[in-house]
This record gives structure tokens, sequence and C-alpha cells, in this order.
């Protein structure tokens, strides 16, 4: 089966490189993900933009310049989509200008933005123009929704259901809940449910190597709100597979997903929903 992995990084991400070094044993560069896509029969990535800046007290970073990209991919021959990062408070008219001429650019899919990382809401008035833009060249919005990977994020500005709003107000815009706005998974089901634009992934659902996917996917009750949600939402047509690598490995993780998605949708939400949400990624896989 081919995967298509819609969730990923590969930025110089300090807190990265040491989850990569202490709890997930990946090889943190574009040939150690290159090697796990080979393995693994992933024909195509995805990458969220990300950067802090030298000096900075890491991620979330507010003196990063806007667009983020991936600082760490320099072959743009390889089959990795960028979304573009959004630094809410480097957005103004040169900054959107510059997001607009990287959406031009054939490997540009996507954009995403922080939720939590940066205090905004998804709704707030600095977003407007880009939804604009998502609009206009016919791309999705990627939110981060859920728990943050960092004690200085605000949970309350991920909370999926301030997606609700987003969606109505800009229906003919595609957006992405990053995560399934884990843990408050039930949320972003009934939102995904709700509004027909409106998708999920699956990654980072777990930070660790193989030994601790298989501790953690076996706990007891550790993964009932998962199960609820996936049931509940009962929309496996608008679900994404993603790992969010670093934080994890591929092959431990499509087992992990497998074991929650029933065998006649593994095709959809491993490969063909990505194509229909991320429609430029096609360009990248020829």
């Amino acid at each position: 089966m081919k995967i298509i992995d819609a969730h990923i990084h590969l930025s110089h991400i300090e807190s990265f490189k040491q989850t990569a070094k202490k709890r997930s044993f990946v090889d943190y560069r574009p040939s150690g993900y290159v090697k796990e896509m080979k393995e693994n029969n992933v024909i195509g990535a995805i990458g969220m933009g990300l950067r802090e800046l030298e000096g900075s007290e890491g991620f979330p970073d507010s003196r990063a310049s806007s667009p983020m990209e991936l600082d760490m991919l320099k072959k743009e021959s390889l089959p990795i989509g960028l979304c573009p990062g959004i630094n809410p408070y480097k957005l103004g008219a040169i900054e959107l200008e510059r997001l607009e001429q990287l959406i031009l650019q054939d490997h540009v899919v996507g954009i995403k933005i922080y939720l939590g990382y940066y205090p905004f809401y998804a709704y707030d008035r600095c977003y407007q123009p880009v939804y604009k833009l998502a609009e206009d060249y016919h791309i999705p919005v990627v939110f981060h929704t859920g728990d943050t990977y960092s004690e200085r994020g605000l949970l309350k500005y991920a909370h999926p259901l301030t997606i609700d709003e987003v969606a109505v107000a800009h229906p003919n815009v595609t957006f992405v809940l990053a995560h399934l706005g884990d843990p408050w998974m039930l949320d972003a089901a009934e939102v995904v449910y709700k509004n027909k634009r409106v998708y999920a992934d699956l990654s980072g659902l777990i930070v660790g190597d193989q030994k601790e996917v298989q501790r953690i996917s076996t706990t007891p009750h550790f993964f009932d709100h998962f199960k609820h949600a996936l049931a509940f939402c009962d929309s496996y047509d608008k679900l994404l597979f993603g790992t969010d690598w670093p934080l994890v490995p591929i092959e431990p993780y499509v087992r992990f997903i497998k074991e929650h998605i029933p065998s006649k949708h593994w095709e959809s939400v491993f490969h063909d929903n990505a194509l229909t949400v991320f429609p430029k990624l096609k360009n990248l896989l020829k």
C-alpha cells in the first residue's frame, strides 16, 4: 500500500532535535526521513514550515520571519510538499506578499497556522488575509489543534471548536485539524462531521520510539477518546495519516493507526484523502 505522510517537520528546532536524540531515536535529517520513506513505502510527505532564531526561547518564536519554511530541506526534487508556517506577529503587507509569491511555487501545497503556540484564535482578524489567499489559490489551511509541544503554548487558543467559526465564515476554504484536536478529539470530530470542508490528520498522538508506541497503545483506556471520536465522526474519507516526524518513527506509527482504522478504509486514510486535500501534491509525485 502506498502511503502519504501528511504531517512532518524538517526544521532546525531544538526541541525536535532533542526528541529525536532522546525519545524517538530517529535520524533527524532529510536523509534520515527519506530512508524511512523508502522502508515504509511512503511515496510523499507534507512538511510544516517552522523556524526559531538563534538565541531565542525556542519555538514559538515571536521574532521568526513569516512565512516559515523547511530550513533543513535543500533538495526540492524530493516528493515533500510545503505548508509555510505563519507567525501572526509578522503578518503585514510585506509578509503577505512573500506568502503569495511562495504559494505560486509548485512545491507549496498549503498553509500552516500554529494555534496555541501563538496566542491568537483561528478567527482573529490577523489571519483573514491568509484565508483569502487560501481561497484564491485553492490550497488548504492546516491548523495545529490540541496539546502543544511547548510549555509556553496556551491551550485555549488551540481548542478545535474555534475552527467551526472559521469554517462557517469561509465555506470555500479547506481546513485541516492537525492531531484531531487531541485530547479534545470528540469536539474535533464534531467540527469535521458538521463542516463539509473540514478534515483532520491523525499525526502526533504518540511521542517516542517503537517501545513507547507499543506501551502507550496497549495502556488500558488511554485511547478510548480516540476510538470514540472515530466512531462519532464516521468519516474515514476526511481523515489523513501523518506522523509528526521526528516525534515518532514511521513504521510503528503506521501499525498503530492501522489498528484503529478498518482495513477497508486504509487506502483512503493513508493515501487518497491527502491528494484530495492537497491537490498540488500530485505534481510532486509524478
